[in-house]
């Protein structure tokens, strides 16, 4: 396994990081805790260190399931992350009882990577009213809370007001080779490069877009090296970043446990030739893509039960594949009721969506693409 030294902090994380939103479910939705415990202790059991999971993740139950996962491990062995749920706190002392409720289901007396979660401009200026930080660094000085950082989906200038603002131990910011232009994108991580601050990645294969793609670009990347999964060059070009510390995935079965562990327990850097090739794949992926949609699902539920994000797959797929008959087959499979058609306008989803996608006018699109 590739490590990566933090210096600053005395740390030294596996650069493969373990990100629990997306773990395999059953029909109920809850998650299949016996497929999650194999693909955790195969990650553990190779190498890896580092595990990110949030308050909200899997309808609330990440954090538990988390805690009986990693009940067999020692404490010392693992590095374990988690975020304060920002949008729910309403005042000083919701901080701590909280962090209280999240140690009770993790089953740990202290957070390693404490983030205050998915920050935009207006979960900064509540963070700054309530006085989270203050009260997350008593936290720390109490020993409950080794590492103080954040999580962020918003434009540039909120996120440079951010990282200026103290000084972090670390940031996590979504990149991947398509999106660096998007959100603080690539500017933002030379920021914190330029700052010292260490940066940790999320969505690094566009949640899932870039594990597989288009004949026209995956023979781009195969012409190069016809082993490597094609999920594995987005892994790649975000940790040859050299302050990238941890890159994590939030993977969904054991097939995609097992090829990050070979591509990062034998990582080497994309060289000159590979990145022209990423830069091929990532023109003619842009040209055709309808909108960002990562599939992170903080858009959800939908009071009237439309399926935001699985519309939005079907028709990126649709046109990022050249293939609208056949997502329009797709769509027309989906149940009615969450189809784009039921959609009422009411805008809960917008300000909940990371990528600042205008939710409610492309759900309009995709009717009169796909209908």
């Amino acid at each position: 396994m590739e490590y990566r030294e933090i210096e600053k902090l005395g740390v030294k994380p596996s650069l493969l990081g373990f990100g629990c939103m997306r773990f395999p479910t059953r029909e109920d939705k809850s998650i299949d805790e016996e497929k999650s415990q194999e693909m955790i202790d195969k990650a553990l059991e190779n190498g890896l260190t580092y595990i990110d999971t949030a308050y909200p993740y899997h309808e609330k139950t990440s954090e538990m399931f988390m805690g009986r996962a990693l009940s067999k491990y020692d404490r010392s062995s693992y590095l374990l992350a988690t975020k304060l749920p920002v949008w729910l706190v309403e005042d000083p002392s919701h901080v701590r009882q909280y962090f209280e409720e999240q140690c009770k289901n993790l089953k740990t007396d202290y957070i390693d990577f404490y983030l205050l979660h998915a920050l935009n401009k207006e979960r900064w200026n509540a963070v700054k009213k309530h006085k989270m930080i203050e009260e997350v660094e008593k936290l720390r000085d109490e020993g409950k809370i080794r590492f103080i950082g954040f999580s962020f989906h918003d434009e540039y200038p909120i996120f440079e007001d951010i990282l200026t603002y103290r000084k972090w131990d670390f940031c996590q910011i979504q990149l991947n080779y398509i999106d660096t232009n998007i959100q603080q994108g690539m500017k933002g991580y030379e920021l914190a490069d330029k700052l010292g601050i260490p940066v940790i990645i999320m969505e690094p294969v566009k949640g899932g877009a870039l594990a597989k793609l288009p004949k026209e670009m995956e023979d781009i990347l195969h012409a190069i090296d016809t082993e490597k999964s094609v999920a594995s060059w987005a892994f790649r070009y975000v940790a040859s970043l050299p302050n990238v510390k941890v890159v994590l995935s939030g993977m969904s079965d054991m097939a995609q446990v097992e090829d990050n562990l070979q591509t990062f327990n034998n990582f080497r850097p994309l060289n000159h030739t590979e990145m022209n090739a990423i830069e091929k794949v990532t023109q003619i992926y842009r040209s055709r893509q309808m909108n960002d949609c990562t599939g992170c699902n903080y858009c959800m539920p939908c009071p009237y039960g439309v399926n935001i994000p699985g519309n939005f797959g079907i028709w990126n797929y649709g046109s990022i594949y050249e293939d609208m008959e056949g997502a329009k087959g797709k769509y027309s499979r989906m149940d009615e009721g969450k189809r784009a058609t039921a959609c009422q306008e009411c805008g809960a989803c917008e300000s909940q969506c990371p990528q600042f996608i205008p939710i409610i006018n492309d759900l309009k699109r995709v009717v009169e693409n796909l209908q």
